[in-house]
């Protein structure tokens, strides 16, 4: 009975190692995981160029009164204007760490031009007629910070120029408009701008690379002597050197969608 529990024994003793080492021959012909690093984390450099467009809603006032010589002949009048326009603009921009407050920065230089009808009126004593803003060269430079790596506030300023229609002044009474023979000529103002705004990257669209940028912007222009000239009603003809001082303001609010060429 004896021999026979120590053969039981033996017998159970030997499966065991047997079973051991066939787990431990399964386990060395296992190869070791691979360790696999995790991604790296997306990086975003504002650094590098752009173009873009689009529109918004602009308006202008204006000072002016008639004078000669330098010599005021009306008192000052004020008169304005408001509409829609396009937009289209370039530029650059380099991101940096700012050494003060230690926080990511953008700085760029930048030109654009927008064009539209932004009508109005224009008057003086006995006559008004319709003048309109049709173009605006701007050029200057934005300085901002990222509020997150894809989002940027800024502001800008700089060196900008609006063009102004000519006007036809009609006689300013009620009823039918009668034309006065009095025109206004074309003018071309210098002046400048501060703005700003703000610019997010729009990641979601399936074409890399595009922004949306929305602006404020206050220009202020250089007061201009626009020569009146025609012939007044009952053939008074103007006399050489009378002029329309003017001096306009404007504001316009645009929103652009931006291409830039090396987002990552």
């Amino acid at each position: 009975m004896k021999v026979m529990n120590v053969s039981v024994l033996a017998a159970a003793a030997l499966t065991t190692i047997a079973a051991l080492g066939t787990a431990n021959a399964a386990d060395m012909s296992m190869p070791p995981p691979v360790y696999k690093a995790p991604a790296p984390p997306t990086t975003y450099s504002w650094t590098g160029c752009y173009i873009g467009g689009g529109g918004g809603y602009g308006w202008w006032t204006q000072d002016s009164l008639v004078q000669s010589g330098g010599l005021a002949l009306t008192a000052q009048d004020t008169n304005g204007g408001s509409g829609w326009f396009g937009q289209g603009q370039g530029g650059c921009d380099y991101q940096f760490t700012a050494p003060i407050f230690n926080v990511p920065a953008v700085i760029g230089l930048f030109g654009d031009y927008a064009g539209g009808d932004i009508d109005g009126r224009s008057s003086f004593p006995g006559v008004v007629g319709s003048e309109r803003e049709s173009g605006t060269w701007s050029v200057g430079g934005r300085a901002g910070v990222l509020i997150t790596p894809r989002f940027l506030t800024y502001f800008d300023g700089g060196w900008t120029q609006a063009r102004f229609d000519g006007v036809n002044y009609n006689i300013a009474i009620s009823g039918p408009l009668t034309p006065s023979g009095i025109s206004l000529a074309a003018q071309t103002y210098n002046g400048w701008f501060i703005g700003s705004g703000f610019e997010y990257a729009l990641d979601w669209l399936p074409i890399h690379g595009l922004f949306l940028k929305t602006e404020y912007r206050y220009s202020q222009f250089d007061a201009a002597n626009v020569p009146i000239t025609g012939t007044a009603a009952g053939g008074l003809v103007v006399p050489a050197g009378i002029t329309l001082n003017s001096k306009p303001f404007t504001e316009m609010v645009s929103t652009e969608l931006v291409w830039r060429f090396n987002w990552q």
